[in-house]
């Protein structure tokens, strides 16, 4: 990847992203900083991105729906703009676009991501898991195949296992604000499988904890466990020195899952918090996996050669 801060402007535009990153995801924030140069700017850019498309949504201001879709209509236009021009001047695309055409990523990566948050404005209910994939792929699994482009890979397998991590902390998401995201009107969980455990969707919004509603929690943690594990195995696919941003982030947001667990299954206790401490020790711990593996890569071959 060629520099990145080539002149002032693009100093302030990738600021302005670091910044957004420091703000709004303090853990994520911490782990960028331990990426190499290039990638830690281009980390920063991506999520800057990507905040700023949800937050079209999920904060949505004093405005009403149409202005809201007005909105993602504007951004997406302006992104279709930017990837045939190579510039913009939105402050979050001016670094986005330009890592993006530097990486590699598609252009329909950054629109599925957009459809998708319009599909937050659009649907309340999801019939299906199949419905609900194909939000949970554009609202992250898109941002886990974008993040490839951006932290290097060494097989193009790893493009398939970032979808899935990408399912998996999104499926998280939504079992942690399941609370959160009723008191809002909004339910994710499918229709079809609340029927399969015997359930309705009031068993949410009156928050009605039975043994039904346990097996089907469970199920439900079980499912994104899976995808976990499924995910895990691309990890050795992307470059070595950045394997711990992702081994760390994997970790740290499984244990969400540990910790519904842990509460018995019961999503009406308020937001599960992963202690900042237990982020730090997990962060840590895969930087220094890292940086022997690098070590190996990088000293032990040589030591080899001089043996022979």
């Amino acid at each position: 990847m060629k520099t990145l801060l080539r002149n002032p402007i693009d100093r302030a535009s990738f600021e302005y992203s670091r910044q957004i990153a420091a703000h709004h995801a303090k853990s994520f924030y911490l782990s960028a900083r331990f990426l190499p140069h290039n990638k830690r700017l281009a980390t920063f850019a991506l999520y800057g991105f990507c905040r700023y498309v949800d937050n079209l949504i999920d904060k949505p201001r004093n405005r009403n729906k149409s202005e809201l879709i007005r909105e993602l209509d504007y951004l997406t236009e302006e992104v279709q703009i930017a990837y045939r021009t190579g510039e913009s001047e939105h402050p979050v695309l001016i670094p986005f676009i330009y890592v993006a055409l530097q990486t590699g990523i598609p252009q329909t990566y950054p629109l599925d991501l957009l459809r998708g948050v319009r599909m937050d404005a659009d649907i309340q209910r999801y019939n299906t898991f199949q419905d609900l994939y194909l939000f949970c792929y554009r609202v992250a699994g898109v941002v886990g195949l974008m993040m490839t482009h951006v932290l290097g890979y060494k097989n193009d397998s790893a493009f398939v296992f970032a979808e899935k991590l990408g399912i998996a902390m999104q499926l998280t998401n939504i079992l942690r604000d399941l609370q959160e995201d009723k008191n809002m009107g909004q339910i994710y969980l499918p229709q079809e499988e609340l029927a399969q455990f015997g359930l309705g969707e009031q068993d949410i919004v009156q928050e009605k904890l039975s043994d039904r509603f346990i097996e089907m929690m469970k199920f439900q943690v079980a499912r994104a466990n899976t995808y976990y594990d499924e995910a895990n195995n691309g990890i050795p696919m992307l470059d070595t020195d950045s394997q711990f941003a992702i081994y760390a982030a994997s970790k740290i947001y499984r244990r969400i899952l540990d910790k519904i667990a842990e509460q018995g299954y019961n999503p009406f206790l308020g937001r599960v918090v992963v202690p900042k401490s237990t982020k730090i020790a997990i962060l840590l711990q895969h930087v220094v996996r890292t940086r022997m593996s690098l070590l190996r890569e990088n000293v032990f071959p040589l030591w080899g050669e001089r043996c022979d």
